[in-house]
């Protein structure tokens, strides 16, 4: 049996759980995994999400996301004017395509020369799903606390990891590695049960052949 906010929606200004809070959901994780403010942000909405945007303010939505906000925000509505008032650069496009989902958002975050793309989908209820990150294939909900870890890919890179996080008694839920090809680069992506404190974090970043660490706090 699912959560009572499964069937009533989560606290969020509206007007849609899954057009609305769930992209505010996306844009956060999107923020998270680029680990910076943003001076561009390009957001191409596929199917339902481009067919509706404008009257749920999913655009919107997604933008406060990326800022920091959060579904039940007042700030949501303003997140437009707010991005150009810092000096952001929006940009919005739309796709008829569904790709993954009807409710799916890719999002690009960029600024001095580095960028992040993230495509994600929104469930419902303020649920969402991370289907791709930095170019890899991945299925991440944002219920749980997430690390990922990238670098070419190399024998004990996993063991490494997973021995930092036991030994700071951090349980692991989920644990999946995505490769962009064989011998090539790898996202190792860990789903934790707690809060992973910074220096724990600097453990995994300065692992030997460690390129870079991004960590997703949980959405709730």
């Amino acid at each position: 049996m699912g959560s009572v906010f499964d069937i009533i929606g989560p606290v969020m200004i509206g007007p849609s759980s899954s057009h609305t809070a769930g992209a505010v959901n996306l844009g956060r994780i999107a923020r998270q995994a680029f680990g910076r403010v943003p001076e561009k942000i390009r957001i191409v909405l596929y199917g339902s999400f481009g067919a509706t945007y404008k009257g749920h303010g999913t655009d919107r939505a997604i933008v406060a996301g990326v800022l920091g906000y959060y579904p039940h925000s007042p700030e949501v509505k303003q997140a437009l004017e707010i991005a150009r008032e810092l000096g952001i650069v929006v940009t919005i496009a739309v796709e008829k395509d569904n790709l993954y989902h009807p409710n799916t958002a890719r999002i690009e975050l960029s600024s001095g020369g580095m960028s992040t793309e993230i495509v994600g989908v929104s469930l419902g209820g303020g649920a969402v799903s991370i289907k791709e990150v930095f170019g890899f294939s991945i299925d991440i909900s944002g219920k749980y606390n997430t690390i990922l870890c990238s670098y070419p890919e190399q024998v004990g890179m996993v063991a490494r990891v997973t021995q930092i996080l036991a030994a700071e008694g951090i349980n692991i839920a989920f644990m999946e590695v995505s490769r962009s090809g064989r011998k090539s680069n790898a996202l190792m992506v860990v789903e934790v049960d707690d809060e992973i404190p910074e220096d724990v974090l600097n453990k995994v970043s300065e692992v030997s052949g460690m390129l870079g660490v991004r960590y997703i706090r949980k959405l709730s």
